[in-house]
């Protein structure tokens, strides 16, 4: 079972640092070099600072943002609680789909365990590279600044309901971010609403839905240091899987590399072999609706910029292509798309995806149009969303998704709390 605890965490003291929307940021991976000079403008204690550190003299970026870190909490400007608490977080956001929603989770800290049944399960294969530099950053700061955000099942919503009562009062701060999501928060350390929360947990498992290299980083940290304290748990943003605020939105594929080759041709006999395929309007590429029914998707080329939505054929061309499969993963328009066409007519290997050789990424559907109608890449398939008893069933059966499978919005955002990895000064 997944171990989760309150936490003693660090935070940002509002009197000394300001308030919490000048400081807090997005995720530091899907940070760029522009938007990381906006968030450091903001405040001299933004938390991009650290989380995503540069060091202006030349020196060891990771041992900046340790300084930094301990010269802050000199400074008061980051306090550490003196009792363990429960942060209860409440996001209310507009999806990509126009839909306004509010996803409701809390924070807390969760014991580092190896992935398997029972316990932490990933849901999709990770890229290489970000690893390192997490580990490098944990190793100096010896604290969790960035939450992994994780999904458990509740169906009666118990763990929410012992922590709503509490966010009835003045939120301890509030961050509205870039997308318009109003992220307010609240500390909880009401034994009775914690007791009650680590009960409505039981022997239920977590299903890791981003972060899962920040996860990994954890694991590799906690066996390096070896024994037992702090060390062994990792900050986590847990929510509901029936919370109704809980959406996924698909991440589109986008392939170059065509021009010039055989590709194209191969690729046309492919769909055309496995797909039924009609014309439709460009507005309509994004299939309606969820997957894990028949397998659709759309289609376009920068070449005749046309849109075509593609059907499989016959589940059984999806069976026999991931014979070793199982039947869950076979229904996953992300792994039918990877073996049938990218590892099939287009020549992806597993390397080649890991380190996006001929293929990249778009979360908006208008990101992707453009970048196949500008021709920076060759073409574009266009993916729905995928429900989340897939994602469930997918991970029970101990196999992991194709990167990028998913895109669960609003994302968390980093510096509302940190989890410190040693014992409290």
């Amino acid at each position: 079972m997944a171990r989760v605890e309150p936490l003693q965490a660090l935070h940002y003291d509002p009197a000394v640092a300001g308030p919490l929307q000048n400081l807090a940021a997005p995720p530091y991976d899907v940070i760029d070099a522009e938007q990381r000079a906006e968030l450091a403008s903001r405040a001299p204690h933004n938390v991009v600072s650290i989380d995503l550190p540069q060091d202006a003299g030349g020196g060891d970026m990771y041992e900046h943002a340790a300084a930094l870190l301990q010269a802050w909490r000199a400074e008061g400007a980051v306090v550490q609680d003196d009792e363990p608490a429960l942060w209860a977080i409440v996001q209310d956001y507009t999806g990509p789909d126009g839909r306004k929603l509010t996803r409701n989770g809390f924070f807390a800290r969760v014991r580092v365990e190896d992935y398997g049944p029972g316990a932490i399960r990933p849901h999709e294969r990770t890229h290489p590279g970000p690893k390192e530099d997490r580990l490098r950053l944990t190793r100096a700061t010896q604290a969790n600044l960035s939450p992994i955000f994780a999904l458990y099942s509740d169906p009666d919503l118990t763990a929410w309901s012992a922590l709503q009562p509490a966010t009835a009062g003045q939120p301890f701060g509030e961050v509205t971010d870039a997308d318009g999501t109003h992220n307010r928060l609240w500390r909880i350390a009401d034994p009775q609403a914690i007791e009650a929360v680590q009960d409505a947990f039981g022997d239920t498992e977590l299903l890791i839905a981003d972060g899962h290299h920040r996860y990994e980083t954890a694991r590799v940290y906690a066996d390096e240091i070896g024994g037992e304290g702090p060390h062994r748990y990792v900050l986590m943003c847990l929510v509901a899987l029936q919370d109704e605020g809980l959406t996924v939105f698909p991440t589109h594929r986008l392939v170059d590399g065509l021009k010039g080759t055989d590709k194209p041709e191969a690729l046309a006999a492919t769909l055309k072999a496995c797909f039924d395929i009609e014309e439709i309007a460009v507005d309509d590429l994004v299939p309606p609706g969820e997957g894990a029914g028949t397998i659709q998707m759309g289609y376009m080329d920068s070449h005749f910029r046309r849109a075509f939505r593609l059907t499989l054929k016959d589940q059984a061309i999806a069976d026999d292509a991931l014979s070793e499969m199982p039947e869950p993963y076979r229904r996953l328009d992300t792994a039918v798309l990877e073996a049938l066409v990218l590892k099939g007519p287009l020549q992806l290997s597993e390397d080649d995806i890991s380190h996006l050789h001929g293929l990249g990424y778009a979360r908006s559907f208008e990101e992707a149009r453009e970048l196949v109608e500008s021709g920076t890449f060759d073409a574009g398939f266009f993916l729905r969303g995928i429900p989340v008893t897939q994602i469930q069933e997918i991970a029970a059966a101990g196999v992991n998704m194709p990167p990028k499978s998913t895109y669960f919005f609003p994302k968390v955002p980093t510096g509302l709390l940190f989890n410190p990895l040693t014992d409290r000064e």
